[in-house]
């Protein structure tokens, strides 16, 4: 166990929700409408025996799809099959292949896998497209919380990469770096363990980052502190950063969140599984909602299970739906392999019945109604200056523009954490950071620092506040535009022509992967290829409206499609009047 996970598991008292005098209001009275809508569900008596058989079985301490499945699967399943992905980490693989010249990595069907497939269950993502021979690397960071020692540890990292080096803060509240090669990943697998840091079990048919309120355990108006949940959850599936096969053999990735605050800071909606605090009998718990997802033919809001866990099973009912969705997902056409589709297919009572046979004592209460989350509550602005539940302290909310860090100022970062803080930092799903801990007589100092006064704004202009980006096509080879530079000149020109008194959540996507999340967002681009007036085939934007965040979440639709990114400028402009209260510049000059 890594000493940063220790110093949240020690304090029993995580476990005990904040006294809060909101009222309870049932979050979700029904199920949310999906933005394809899900078949009707199906009772658990009509699913045949044959159905519920597991398709996957352990040998040699490894998951492995049982031979009478293997019809029709896609081709990830088949790179699991022919070597298991695992073993380049739990059986040190990655020493020898990080040995082979990279040239001759593409000569071997085995080898060349490894490199594009397997090495993303240790976190590493080959950009064979725009960085032949480099990776990115994702790292596990529960509620994205991480310290300075982390952060310069990761600077020093991509500093030895030169241009090539650079970081990301994710829409899962994580670290990405950027520019890795081959033969240093043995090395800096090292180095991360030895700082408490993990990139295992963060990409493909694994469970994500566990994301959590940034303010967890300094809010003052938090429901619970969510990093003792988040922290275990990691722990559990990797096995405490050991590797943990009984969940390396997913049928897709899988999202899970814990809500600790009204804010709804973690987007319950768009997880496979969110704990959303409640109090049964007296008693402190989550309900539970699952099967939310995003992908390039539907995007789905979790639904209610109807299910409500006391807070020590937080753990054990995650493990209960891990099984049920690894033996009985389906694993032929990977955009019908996420939860939501085995959901679909069970109904949720049949789903929820496999839950149930695969917890511990082989029971799971029904929901409660006494949800913890206030459905009125008005989502807060974590930027600037804001006082902690701890007298005398603040923390301050800088603004990363689109979530690019350089070495440089990763170190910085680090020093002011040191410096004004207790040595923490905190990553927000948009993209940002918080340091936490800052005595009231630092903070002016703190916010006089050339970093914060020149680059990462604790005030940014309105419309940097809410902006979210993708990697777009300067390292990811499945996107199809550019994202980070053009969503902040975007931003940057419409903030000139229009005046709007509160933040426009604008987000941008590469592809319809939508790791930018667009349809949670207020205004949201998705990459294309279009044609301009002249007939050019350009870089374009399928363009979306309506995404909402918090109590009343739900997601966007389609705007207008195929729009040349030269034209999103004016586009934005007229959507900003037309639907936000915009006012044009230069009509509000003349009236003044």
């Amino acid at each position: 166990m890594s000493s940063f996970s220790v110093k949240f598991l020690a304090p029993t008292s995580f476990l005990n929700p904040k006294t809060t005098t909101f009222n309870s209001k049932k979050l979700y009275a029904t199920p949310q409408q999906t933005a394809v809508p899900a078949p009707s569900p199906v009772p658990a008596t009509d699913i045949s025996l044959e159905r519920l058989e597991p398709r996957v079985e352990k040998k040699d301490g490894y998951y492995i799809l049982k031979e009478k499945f293997r019809q029709g699967i896609n081709p990830q399943e088949k790179v699991k099959i022919a070597s298991e992905p695992m073993k380049l980490f739990m059986e040190n693989g990655i020493e020898d292949l990080a040995k082979i010249p990279f040239e001759d990595i593409d000569k071997s069907k085995d080898t060349k896998d490894d490199v594009d497939v397997r090495l993303k269950w240790l976190g590493l993502f080959h950009r064979r497209k725009h960085q032949y021979g480099r990776f990115m690397m994702r790292l596990k960071l529960p509620n994205g919380v991480t310290t300075s020692a982390q952060t310069r540890y990761l600077a020093s990292v991509i500093k030895e990469y030169g241009e090539q080096g650079c970081a990301d803060v994710t829409t899962r509240q994580n670290w990405q770096i950027r520019g890795v090669t081959l033969p240093d990943v043995p090395a800096i697998l090292k180095g991360l363990d030895e700082v408490g840091l993990t990139s295992l079990q963060s990409g493909m048919d694994n469970v994500r980052n566990p994301v959590g309120n940034p303010l967890a355990g300094i809010d003052p108006h938090e429901i619970v502190d969510t990093r003792v949940y988040t922290n275990l959850l990691s722990q559990f599936i990797t096995a405490n950063s050991r590797g943990n096969p009984e969940f390396t053999n997913l049928p897709r990735k899988w999202n899970v969140c814990v809500i600790g605050s009204h804010d709804l800071y973690e987007h319950p909606h768009i997880n496979d599984l969110a704990y959303m605090p409640a109090t049964k009998n007296g008693k402190f718990g989550f309900n539970l909602l699952v099967g939310g997802f995003f992908s390039p033919k539907r995007c789905a809001e979790a639904i209610p299970l109807d299910a409500w866990v006391p807070a020590e099973d937080v753990v054990p009912v995650c493990g209960a739906i891990l099984e049920a969705y690894r033996d009985l997902g389906t694993r032929g056409n990977r955009q019908k392999t996420r939860m939501m589709w085995l959901i679909d297919e069970l109904g949720v009572e049949g789903f929820r019945s496999e839950v149930v046979k695969r917890m511990p004592e082989q029971a799971l209460e029904r929901a409660s109604s006494e949800d913890l989350v206030d459905p009125k509550w008005e989502r807060r602005d974590y930027f600037g200056v804001h006082p902690q539940k701890q007298e005398g302290l603040s923390f301050v909310g800088v603004h990363i523009p689109v979530g690019r860090v350089q070495a440089d100022d990763m170190d910085q970062l680090a020093r002011l954490a040191d410096e004004y803080g207790s040595g923490e930092l905190r990553l927000t799903v948009e993209q940002n950071i918080i340091i936490p801990n800052i005595p009231n007589s630092k903070v002016e100092a703190l916010l006089n620092e050339p970093l914060l006064k020149e680059k990462l704004l604790p005030e940014p202009p309105i419309l940097m506040k809410g902006l979210v980006a993708c990697t777009g096509n300067q390292f990811c080879g499945q996107a199809i535009i550019e994202t980070k530079a053009r969503a902040l000149k975007v931003a940057e020109e419409v903030e000139k022509l229009v005046s709007v008194t509160y933040p426009v959540r604008m987000h941008w996507t590469g592809c319809p992967n939508t790791c930018g999340q667009v349809q949670v967002a207020d205004i949201g681009f998705m990459g294309c290829m279009t044609r301009d007036k002249n007939g050019k085939v350009v870089e374009g934007a399928d363009v979306y409206l309506g995404g909402r965040i918090g109590s009343d979440s739900h997601l966007g639709d389609i705007y207008k499609k195929a729009v040349p990114c030269e034209d999103l400028v004016p586009l934005v402009v007229d959507i900003m009047v037309e639907k936000f209260g915009a006012v044009l510049r230069e009509r509000e000059e003349s009236e003044e």
